[in-house]
């Protein structure tokens, strides 16, 4: 180990944070540990009726020491002692009131248990009349400050959910002296940095959430927020300056590096989004389409300024300068659920067995860790119909193309002879056909995609799944072979921040983990789902307008 250096990637995700040790100079993986929220697992300060989703912040504090000391557990001896770097990911928008100091609003005497005080997570939908608001000033507003947004603001971005809270929580809005994303404030943590005024600001959350960029030299000016509401004046000086995620925080601070055991001279990256890291992570080059694939998707591209910088492309989660790689165009698209659509399918068949047969719950889980798996083995042998039920993915609103988190699902073609594997089939395909709106938005906006990469839960677990959708996409699915692409993302950059490589090019090379399998399109099916395909938009444009 004389030569070997060691860097830290930590992924905060939906359920649970992973902390994963890379030896920066081979890209081995050298030790990985999750550690679920356990206030989060028990559902609490959540409500899925209203679409409220809030975590508590001693979730991530816990989680961040846990995970990163059970991988260095794991690790030959000797090697916290080597560690130079850690850089963080984490899902967004999730921002959180703070105080002067920093400090999450939910750690300070009397907050403790709201749910306002608490990070809101990036699926929160409570915001959806405040995004309304914001879309409709921005249009008459003189400069469209959501023209680098996609031109549509979301009810999952910071400004909406800020608006949300100071409406609804009159102590929440007294308190909070700023407001931080859980990308940010992590990095604060690690260095002691306990003053808002000089904690850093990511360019990935500041310029795809909150509508933050240079043309007019930060956030948007205070004239624009007080005609979304007076209360938001307090809040339009909160930065001016961001940086991207090749810019250190700072060193680690001496508490956190006696609580980890590493060496007092670590270097802490500035954080970012979990999918722009781990399209970093996965290997992204200019025109690759990473879709990162979890409870949702978020599909990330990147293309040289020079080619794409003048373009503004509707309806996506934004395009920024250096938000992906420093120097490249990073632009964001997604869906609101992927996974969760099939872990609903699960819940609906599974919970009123739970309720009725208690004294058998044990045998009911082992059942129900299996049924996405056997449903995918029989839905594969199906044979296609052009009458298959048919589905539409907005099960948690749609985030793009054309964020509309009004919107909910509808299935067609149901009868007396479907069952649980049809349906399952049907839901596979409307993420699919979901995916491909976006490529389609992407490409018909001129953005040109030239691979598709995948990676998360899904693309690991469900082959059916990404058959599917390199049918439907008529176009090769490239796996991406490690287990954990956002976290080794977030150490390719603690890398770079450390000074072990110059830029995040040099860094890929000597740590990707390449590709495990190509899901190639079945020619036989192309035309199937082609027709499917327009069956699918017919039904969300009914739906959208029927629902309206």
């Amino acid at each position: 180990m004389k030569n070997d250096v060691f860097v830290i990637g930590v992924d905060f995700g939906t359920d649970s944070v992973r902390a994963l040790v890379v030896n920066a100079r081979t890209g081995q993986e050298a030790g990985s540990a999750v550690h679920y929220y356990p206030r989060w697992k028990q559902g609490l300060y959540c409500d899925a009726a209203l679409q409220q989703y809030r975590q508590h912040p001693l979730d991530y504090l816990e989680g961040l020491e846990q995970s990163i000391k059970a991988a260095l557990q794991q690790c030959p001896a000797g090697t916290a002692q080597l560690v130079k770097g850690i850089s963080v990911d984490t899902t967004g928008s999730t921002p959180v009131a703070v105080d002067a100091q920093g400090t999450p609003l939910a750690l300070l005497p009397g907050f403790e248990e709201n749910p306002n005080a608490m990070f809101v997570l990036w699926k929160d939908h409570t915001a959806n009349e405040e995004a309304a608001l914001i879309n409709e000033v921005a249009r008459a507003n003189g400069t469209d400050y959501t023209k680098y947004c996609g031109g549509i603001y979301s009810s999952e971005w910071f400004w909406a959910k800020i608006l949300h809270v100071i409406r609804t929580d009159a102590a929440v809005r007294e308190k909070a002296v700023s407001w931080v994303e859980h990308c940010d404030w992590i990095p604060a943590v690690l260095t002691g940095n306990n003053q808002v005024a000089t904690l850093q600001r990511g360019r990935c959350a500041a310029g795809h959430k909150a509508m933050w960029h240079a043309a007019w030299e930060g956030l948007p000016p205070g004239s624009f927020l007080q005609k979304l509401d007076p209360l938001l004046g307090k809040y339009d000086k909160m930065f001016t300056d961001t940086v991207v995620a090749t810019v250190p925080a700072g060193a680690i601070s001496a508490e956190w590096a006696a609580r980890l055991g590493i060496p007092a001279d670590t270097v802490i990256g500035t954080g970012a989004f979990d999918a722009h890291m781990g399209a970093v992570g996965a290997g992204i080059q200019p025109y690759a389409l990473c879709r990162v694939i979890g409870t949702s998707t978020c599909d990330i591209l990147m293309a040289p300024l020079e080619e794409a910088g003048h373009l503004f492309v509707k309806g996506i989660c934004g395009q920024v300068d250096g938000s992906v790689v420093p120097g490249m165009l990073g632009l964001e698209a997604g869906q609101s659920a992927y996974g969760d659509v099939y872990a609903w399918l699960r819940r609906f068949i599974m919970q009123p067995l739970y309720a009725i047969m208690k004294d058998e719950e044990e045998q009911l889980a082992m059942a129900e860790s299996k049924l996405l798996a056997y449903l995918a083995e029989q839905a594969q042998q199906l044979p296609l119909t052009p009458n298959d039920p048919l589905a539409l993915d907005w099960f948690n609103g749609r985030r793009t193309p054309d964020a509309n988190h009004t919107v909910t699902s509808a299935v067609v073609g149901l009868h007396l002879g479907i069952d649980a594997v049809q349906m399952f089939r049907a839901l596979v395909e409307a993420t699919a056909f979901g995916a491909r709106s976006i490529v389609e938005r992407f490409v018909k906006e001129g953005v040109p995609i030239h691979e598709v990469l995948a990676l998360g839960g899904v693309s690991k677990k469900s082959g059916y799944a990404m058959q599917v959708l390199a049918d439907v996409l008529d176009r090769p699915i490239k796996i991406v072979r490690s287990e954990h692409a956002c976290a080794l993302g977030a150490a390719m950059f603690a890398a770079v921040c450390a000074g072990i490589y110059p830029n995040v090019t040099a860094a890929q090379e000597a740590m990707s983990s390449g590709f495990e399998h190509t899901w190639h399109p079945q020619p036989e099916k192309v035309k199937y789902y082609a027709n499917r395909y327009t069956k699918f938009m017919e039904l969300g444009a009914f739906t959208e307008k029927f629902y309206a």
